[in-house]
Formats: C-alpha cells, sequence, structure tokens
C-alpha cells in the first residue's frame, strides 16, 4: 500500500522534475494552454492554481513568491494583472484537463491543460 506517498517522480531526479514543473507552468500561464501527458497535466495542475491564487492576493509578498517560482517576470505581471481579475469571482478550479488520447510515437496517454474562462 501507498499511503501517504503524493506526487509522481516522472522518471526524473528531484532538481529535474521540479525544473520541469516550473517549465510548465510558466508556459501554461504565457499560452493559457498546453499539451503535455496526462500525468505531467495532473501534476502541474495544482502548482499553476496556486501561482493563480498568488495572484488573487495581490500582495507584495506573493508576488514575490510567484516571481520565485515562475522563470519569467512578464509572466508573473501576467498573473497579477490579467489573470488574477479574471478569476477575482472564481474560488479555485482555473484550469481543466481535456484528454487528447495516445501519442503516436510511445502510445503515452496526452492530454491538454488548459485555463477556463472566467467569469467576466
Amino acid at each position: 500500500m501507498a499511503h501517504r506517498i503524493a506526487g509522481r517522480k516522472l522518471g526524473r531526479p528531484t532538481d529535474h522534475r521540479l525544473a520541469l514543473f516550473r517549465n510548465l507552468v510558466t508556459d501554461l500561464l504565457r499560452h493559457e494552454k498546453i499539451i503535455t501527458t496526462q500525468a505531467k497535466a495532473k501534476e502541474v495542475r495544482g502548482l499553476a492554481e496556486r501561482v493563480i491564487t498568488m495572484g488573487k492576493r495581490g500582495d507584495l509578498h506573493s508576488r514575490r513568491r510567484a516571481l520565485g517560482y515562475v522563470y519569467d517576470k512578464k509572466v508573473v505581471e501576467k498573473v497579477f494583472d490579467e489573470l488574477a481579475p479574471r478569476y477575482a469571482s472564481r474560488p479555485g478550479g482555473y484550469s481543466r484537463i481535456v484528454k487528447l488520447g495516445p501519442r503516436q510515437g510511445d502510445g503515452a496517454a496526452m492530454a491538454q491543460l488548459e485555463l477556463v474562462e472566467g467569469q467576466s
């Protein structure tokens, strides 16, 4: 039994895996839609939603924490200026995972991770 074991290792060392997650979160917030494997999408979803929640708080501490996680400063500005107001009335659940089927080369289950439309 695998009690109290959370997260997927994805066959990578810790530093490589964390850098992968940061890259995927940065790309998701920049493009608002990415295509990746289902396992990666399920791991990245919570991290991206956490960054958007930092944007909703809007204080300096949250901005510095977001800058420490997201690689691109312009993406953090987008989160705080565009995405946070878009999701201001939404209590979480800013993203969705749409399954796409197996990848042609190796049969890996693919998914599209996208940000949902905000309530304007």
